[in-house]
């Protein structure tokens, strides 16, 4: 999750006001980021939120992945309504030994479990963001309804919308939210996700383990999140998947459900950035349909 861009004087003054500490040099890095230099040469992060409730919801996400003790995640050092000051976590480099200590980590994340599909983070708001899309978190008791309802169909409307999937395009889409509960393979309990599980959200730290950044984090199902990590690719994937079904061994038929669960950040891609990932998206359905 990232804003507009953060000008140098804001970021300094949210940062000081933040933490009551004072800001000796700052410069951007990124869009929405920037990285302060406190007095005394520690180095934090600070980004503006992406729209109402986002720093709120990425706040809320952070602390409840890190109840869990299960993964790594940036300390907080204040937050507000537009802004969020973070630890900045010192980059290395991934390595077989992290990609198989970060398989372990997601499956006792998603193992320590949430009230119910959709719920939010405790304390984090209902309406919450997937990096600039808004995103809504309702509980529900059955994954099937809750994702076709609050994950596929909402992002197929604003797909169409932008004109990234034409208007007679999205019945394949619609078929497979039909037929999710026979797509969906065997019934399992709601995980602890971070939500949004792509590799840009994965740092790999200077012992070469990762650490995990920008949830939108919330109730769902575990294939979900290994789905996303591999969207996008990441490194050592194999490594990462074999080690999660060593520590939590995955349902049989799940290569075969990966592109069900991809079907949800193409879609918001598709609204987000238009037609190429529509055309993913598309294809996808398809292949979910097949099983």
């Amino acid at each position: 999750m990232t804003g507009p861009a953060a000008g140098p004087g804001e970021a300094a003054a949210a940062t000081a006001r933040l933490t009551g500490r004072r800001v000796r040099a700052v410069r951007p890095w990124g869009a929405g980021l920037a990285l302060v230099e406190l007095a005394g040469g520690a180095q934090l992060v600070a980004k503006r939120g992406t729209g109402p409730g986002a720093t709120a919801a990425e706040a809320a996400g952070l602390c409840w992945l890190a109840d869990t003790a299960a993964v790594r995640v940036p300390a907080i050092h204040g937050s507000d309504e537009q802004w969020l000051v973070l630890e900045r976590i010192t980059e290395g480099g991934p390595t077989v030994r992290g990609a198989e200590r970060l398989g372990r980590e997601l499956a006792a994340l998603h193992a320590a479990g949430a009230p119910h599909f959709g719920s939010p983070p405790p304390g984090g708001p209902s309406d919450a963001w997937i990096g600039r899309a808004p995103m809504r978190d309702e509980p529900g008791r059955e994954w099937p309804a809750r994702y076709a309802e609050h994950r596929v169909l909402p992002y197929l409307r604003g797909a169409v919308d932008a004109g990234a999937v034409g208007p007679g395009e999205g019945g394949v889409v619609e078929e497979v939210c039909r037929r999710l509960p026979e797509l969906a393979g065997p019934p399992l309990p709601p995980a602890r996700l971070h939500g949004d599980l792509w590799n840009g959200n994965v740092l790999w730290g200077e012992d070469g383990g990762p650490w995990l950044i920008d949830p939108a984090a919330h109730g769902g199902h575990r294939e979900t999140d290994l789905a996303m990590l591999e969207l996008f690719g990441c490194p050592h994937l194999d490594r990462v998947l074999a080690a999660y079904d060593e520590a939590a061994p995955l349902p049989p038929g799940r290569p075969q459900r990966v592109a069900l669960h991809q079907l949800f950040p193409l879609l918001v891609h598709a609204t987000l950035f238009g037609a190429p990932y529509g055309r993913r998206a598309l294809t996808a359905a398809r292949t979910a349909l097949r099983g």
